[in-house]
């Protein structure tokens, strides 16, 4: 490569690690107080290409990269904890309205979870804006079959007729 191929190759890098960056980080400062998202639409495209960005940096450390969850997760581990759990269609996030699994994701599962369960899940409340709270379950629910879909739907025109 000739010198001035490095030059513009070193270029086109550094300016997508800036584009990265600053999505990466106005994606994790974002203010609380102007959130303008109301619930985790699975077909927003916008919504859903920002809460990938949230889950690939936040969640999939945890729950991983497929939504695939950890090995297990259904059995305690020896501090009485259970793995955390596959967000697919396998597991039992699509079980539980919207407005469970944000507030679960914003204040953590031990403030949610019944009496005598230890919850493993922290809450993200002061790391990441509701918006990105709800962009990454929009993400999370993209991935689910449309039969999951639905059942999920139905799940909270329940809640709601009650």
């Amino acid at each position: 490569m000739s010198g001035k191929s490095n030059i513009i190759l070193i270029a086109v890098i550094l300016i997508s690690v800036a584009i990265v960056g600053g999505a990466y980080i106005n994606v994790l400062s974002g203010n609380n107080q102007n959130s303008t998202i109301t619930w985790a639409d699975p077909n927003d495209r916008a919504l859903v290409k920002r809460g990938e960005i949230v889950y690939v940096e936040i969640c999939a450390t945890c729950h991983g990269d497929n939504l695939e969850g950890q090995e297990n997760w259904q059995v305690k581990n020896q501090d009485g904890v259970l793995p955390a759990p596959p967000h697919d269609a396998t597991g039992h996030t699509w079980h539980h309205p919207d407005s469970l699994l944000f507030q679960i994701s914003k204040d953590g599962g031990q403030k949610n979870a019944p009496e005598g369960f230890i919850s493993g899940m922290p809450g993200f409340g002061d790391v990441l804006s509701d918006d990105d709270i709800w962009a990454s379950l929009a993400f999370i629910k993209s991935r689910w079959p449309e039969e999951i879909r639905k059942r999920h739907a139905l799940i909270a025109e329940r809640l709601k007729a009650n």
